[in-house]
């Protein structure tokens, strides 16, 4: 018989005897799969849904967007353009139904001419949006019927003007769904627009301009053309292109992020190959060295059980690839509110064979180390091995395929992400994750030797006598469970502490949690009359100035707009265009922190300002500069005095930029009125009061948007724990396979206490001695990592303060802990059912 013959029939014998042994770790190779190829397969249909509905999403063939009304110039040059045109004004209302009380704030769009050009917006009734145009109607969100207890064919007053309700709407192309928590949409005829008076000064809105050109047009063409003429208008203009490569570019990072999380559950999946190749060939030193005695060389031993590592990769990743063609079903669900497409779910054969492909390698590479022993098994230790237990040979191949283990990660985490730091990041975190898990393993290992004091009960000094017992699973299931728990851990901390951070409940009783805004200065004291009658605690007034640079160190904005060179020192696009809300005022609030400069102590000129640290870093300005603002037509010079950190998640009237007093109490502004107000029923009330006495103020209930807040939070970490759990699932995998794989050395042992006196209750409580410690020290592991990961994250990628909840980290501790206990007890049932002279007869055949 052939060499290659001869390795490939032994493969299948000791594959197929042991094929009961070696099914779990196949299951968690297929789990890592699954997540794996159903994350990537999501991601191609999600591009492939981009790409077929990017011109419905836009609506049109070109659109000219801007925070300000468009002048004479942008409209002439959107007039020569030619074709079909349509125009929108998005802005903030307040609505009510005469019928019903309360009132809510909603997002209005005055729809102009015929859009969208391409897709369809789709209403109940259908035909509704048809209807819009042909009189005072209006079409809304069906949430904004159950805010006001309203329904179809109720008139709903929008600032000074009244539509009817004539539907509700389905669907709008290129729509987020999640948008709608934050304020309902509602759509009304831009020509009785004027109607509502809710444009007046200090109103934010923004104006829109959609183009379908004639078919001989190139609308990527025409705006590159027009791009550098229209930016000193302040003015962007979009085409389907543009939008699909920003939405493509986004959904894949999204794909990318959520494929590392998979990663890591196959990661998982291959240490647990390891630990099984480990367990199984200490199993098989008998086998092998019968192998070796008639005449099998080193390297064809090393090939029978290499290719069984293989096979089993093979089927488990098949079996994964399949798990996720069905995990992927679910996936537009669990984001439908987080994605603007309609994403048509088909099988991506590309992602189906990266997946195996994958699986299969990282089930080589993992078997590669507990495999590199058989080379050195001698024929003598089937003779001798009880008595001379092999040693682990120092090798060269070792060092070898520990290199080629730790590139292979590297490569597939940057394959992964998508980006080569990224990747690196991420596979340095997982390496350093790891390698604390195993030292806090280690440790217990070390532990677990010490002799425990008389007075402990013997059979938890026999449970903690397993963690260190040849071919005990300690690191392997630390490894497994605590890497699975510290993902979920680190997820929810973070989550706690963002949502902490925008609480605005009864316990926080010094924070407003109600704003009035766009209040006018004649309107102030009517209003503030009413919170009084109310008994409404309210914060001072803030005045509000719209205004906009016109020059930065004595070169005019229209210059620097115009000028298309990139420059490391050049500002923001951004900075320049965009209208600030300033105010003014003698002192910091709690939300702010000095960290250059001086505050102010007196008058001077041009007037003293003090700027955001991140705006100063975009605009490129330091102390001193000197920067020119339009306000309302005037020039204002101003010298920057200071630079500030400004905490933007609370919810206060926080701004890029402060003046000092004296120079703009006489400009055209508005005011923000902030107040505390319990009762939600008053809430309510003042709302609807305000609303049909003052329709152009705004008022926004605090606790309502931390509620949208919450579900926007709510719908993303729910996406990332989805495949987070595929790591724990993976996790408990491998801890049921290294109890299976464990077996025969377990039932041996169980025998034995029996043999010496132990009744079967004593046996039950060794091994929940034995797994209560393995899941005690991994959920605190996890839950360590967790801490330091969570604190990070909290410091310096969201910059919000970091707390810990001891409560609910206690509850994964014991969670996990119970979850490590119940598989280790389910899995040693055996352990504790059979007899020892079971066992013995079972050994004797």
């Amino acid at each position: 018989m052939s060499g290659f013959a001869f390795v490939m029939q032994m493969a299948w014998r000791e594959g197929r005897a042991a094929a009961r042994r070696l099914l779990l770790l196949t299951v968690a190779v297929a789990a890592g799969v699954g997540a794996l190829v159903a994350i990537n397969s999501f991601t191609d249909n999600l591009r492939e849904s981009v790409a077929r509905q990017a011109q419905a999403l836009l609506g049109a063939d070109l659109a000219f967007q801007s925070r300000q009304t468009f002048s004479p110039r942008v409209d002439s040059l959107i007039d020569s353009l030619g074709g079909s045109e349509s125009r929108t004004v998005t802005f903030g209302a307040m609505t009510y139904v005469g019928r019903t009380s309360g009132a809510r704030l909603a997002q209005a769009t005055a729809v102009t001419g015929t859009y969208p050009f391409y897709g369809e917006i789709i209403t109940s009734p259908a035909g509704a949006w048809a209807e819009l145009q042909r009189g005072r109607n209006t079409v809304v969100d069906p949430s904004l019927l159950a805010a006001l207890g309203a329904e179809i064919g109720d008139s709903l007053a929008v600032g000074d003007a009244s539509f009817a309700i004539i539907g509700t709407v389905v669907s709008v192309p290129g729509d987020v769904g999640i948008r709608s928590a934050f304020g309902p949409r509602i759509f009304l005829a831009g020509q009785y627009l004027d109607e509502t008076e809710l444009l007046g000064f200090g109103a934010r809105a923004e104006y829109e301009a959609y183009l379908r050109l004639p078919p001989a047009s190139d609308p990527q063409a025409l705006a590159e053309h027009y791009r550098p003429e229209l930016r000193p208008e302040r003015v962007r203009i979009r085409t389907v292109a543009d939008d699909r490569e920003r939405l493509d570019a986004s959904l894949t990072r999204l794909g990318n992020f959520l494929g590392l999380v998979a990663l890591v559950a196959l990661l998982l999946g291959g240490l647990g190959v390891a630990s099984a190749v480990h367990v199984f060939i200490r199993q098989k030193l008998d086998t092998v060295a019968v192998l070796r005695c008639i005449g099998a060389t080193s390297g064809q031993v090393f090939a029978i059980y290499l290719v069984q590592a293989a096979v089993m990769g093979l089927l488990g990743s098949v079996v994964g690839a399949a798990i996720g063609l069905i995990v992927q079903q679910a996936l537009p669900a669990l984001l439908s509110d987080l994605i603007p497409v309609d994403v048509v779910v088909r099988p991506s054969w590309r992602s189906v064979a990266m997946g195996i492909g994958t699986g299969l390698w990282v089930a080589i590479v993992f078997a590669l180390l507990p495999l590199l022993g058989v080379r050195r098994v001698p024929p003598l230790a089937a003779l001798r091995r009880d008595y001379e237990p092999t040693a682990r040979p120092r090798e060269p191949a070792r060092w070898l395929a520990l290199a080629l283990l730790g590139a292979s990660v590297m490569l597939l985490a940057v394959a992964q992400a998508g980006d080569v730091m990224h990747g690196l990041a991420f596979s340095g975190s997982i390496a350093m994750a790891v390698a604390l898990l195993g030292a806090a393993a280690w440790l217990l290992i070390r532990l677990a030797r010490r002799r425990l004091p008389g007075t402990v009960p013997y059979v938890w000094r026999q449970g903690l006598a397993n963690l260190h017992r040849p071919a005990n699973q300690t690191m392997m299931v630390v490894l497994a469970i605590g890497f699975g728990a510290f993902l979920l851990a680190t997820l929810f901390l973070v989550q706690q502490n963002l949502l902490n951070e925008l609480d605005v409940s009864s316990d926080s009783a010094e924070r407003p949690n109600f704003v009035f805004f766009d209040v006018q200065p004649d309107q102030f004291l009517p209003l503030d009359t009413i919170l009084e009658a109310a008994a409404v605690d309210r914060a001072p007034p803030v005045p509000i100035v719209p205004m906009r640079i016109l020059s930065l160190r004595g070169t005019p904005v229209s210059v620097m707009l115009a000028d298309t060179t990139d420059s490391d020192s050049a500002p923001r696009g951004w900075t320049l265009r965009r209208e600030y809300r300033s105010t003014y005022r003698d002192s910091l609030t709690d939300s702010e922190r000095l960290i250059e400069g001086r505050w102010w102590s007196g008058d001077s000129v041009p007037v003293e300002i003090s700027v955001e640290q991140e705006l100063a870093l975009d605009l490129g300005v330091e102390l001193g500069d000197e920067i020119v603002w339009d306000v309302q037509g005037v020039p204002l010079p101003s010298r920057v005095r200071s630079i500030r950190t400004v905490d933007w998640a609370r919810f206060e009237p926080n701004f890029f930029v402060v003046f000092a007093p004296g120079a703009l109490e006489r400009a055209p502004h508005s005011i923000v009125t902030l107040a505390r107000i319990e009762d939600p029923a008053l809430r309510g009330r003042l709302q609807r009061v305000v609303a049909e006495r003052f329709p152009n103020v705004t008022s926004l209930d605090l606790t309502m948007l931390q509620a949208a807040i919450e579900q926007l939070v709510g719908r993303v970490s729910l996406a990332i724990r989805f495949m987070a759990l595929f790591s724990l699932v993976t996790g408990v995998l491998v801890l049921v396979g290294a109890v299976a794989t464990s077996r025969y050395q377990r039932v041996r042992e169980g025998a034995l206490l029996k043999t010496l006196g132990a009744t079967r209750g004593q046996v039950l409580r060794v091994v929940f001695a034995e797994y209560l410690a393995l899941g005690l020290l991994a959920a605190t592991a996890a839950v360590g990592l967790s801490a330091a990961a969570g604190w990070a994250l909290a410091r310096f990628m969201f910059e919000v303060p970091f707390a810990f909840p001891v409560e609910a980290i206690a509850g994964v501790i014991g969670l996990t802990s119970l979850l490590t206990v119940g598989v280790g007890v389910w899995g040693s049932v055996e352990v504790i059912r059979k007899t020892p002279l079971e066992v013995l007869r079972a050994e004797a055949a």
